[in-house]
């Protein structure tokens, strides 16, 4: 498996990154689009990213923003996304890099006096609609390239988000991330369907958890980690040692090492 570690606040650039993806012997980073200095501008500077890169013997995956929300129901929002994950597509083909992560956006909910009711559910034909346009522009702009765009579990799917995801699935372009920290932090509610399609997992998130607090220290919580990583290992997956502080991300890969996992 290959191990890497997400952008870190605490670095203050690539470069601080890169030194401390290096310091750990990790393989990749996963550069964050939510940060300002890996926007689509940024990116695009490829042959600069690509110097870095060579130069010190690793590679980058990219996690689009998270409120990426290519179903919006303004076309002028939605469209501004599908042209950020295309030009996106393509800064990842130039590098190399072999996937996007994305979240599914759950979209505005209207609360009624006894429930709360989702508009991507209510309103499911312009959503899907939206859903197929998406598929669509990104297996066009990936053509050949191998890029995937790979779809995280965060607080719980939605069952309007499960027929979306069953549907981009159907390309072989797209894929699952299994961040093992939120599913643990929502009582495994997305475990059945992500184990469902098992063969599609090609990414993990890894971090420990304790009850709903997550992106923890790995050993330091309540996750049989062994059994997820085990997953990940049999699936040829790599995987992004996602804490949050320098510190937890070195003892992380301290846990990793001591327990044969590197």
């Amino acid at each position: 498996m290959d191990f890497g570690m997400p952008t870190l606040i605490e670095n203050k650039d690539l470069e601080e990154n890169i030194s401390l993806c290096k310091e750990l012997d990790l393989q990749f980073i996963e550069l964050n689009m939510n940060f300002p200095m890996y926007q689509i501008p940024q990116l695009e500077r490829t042959a600069y990213l690509k110097k870095l890169a060579r130069e010190n013997g690793i590679y980058f995956t990219i996690h689009l923003d998270e409120n990426l929300n290519v179903c919006d129901f303004n076309p002028l929002v939605a469209d501004a996304y599908m042209e950020t994950t295309e030009r996106a597509l393509r800064v990842a083909a130039e590098l190399g890099a072999p996937l996007l992560n994305m979240h599914m956006n759950h979209g505005i909910y209207i609360t009624l006096p006894d429930r709360k009711v989702r508009l991507f559910g209510e309103y499911r034909e312009p959503y899907m609609t939206a859903i197929h346009k998406f598929r669509e522009m990104c297996e066009r702009t990936a053509g050949s390239s191998g890029v995937k765009i790979c779809i995280e579990n965060t607080d719980g799917f939605q069952d309007f988000e499960k027929e979306a995801i069953d549907y981009l699935l159907q390309s072989e372009m797209f894929a699952l991330t299994w961040d093992i920290g939120h599913s643990h932090a929502c009582g495994d509610a997305d475990e059945a369907f992500l184990m469902e399609r098992k063969d599609r997992l090609y990414h993990f998130h890894i971090h420990d958890a304790k009850g709903t607090a997550n992106h923890q220290k790995l050993g330091s919580g309540e996750i049989d980690l062994a059994q997820r990583l085990g997953i990940a290992k049999n699936g040829g997956c790599r995987c992004v040692v996602e804490t949050k502080t320098i510190d937890a991300l070195r003892q992380s890969v301290k846990w990793l090492n001591e327990n044969g996992y590197r």
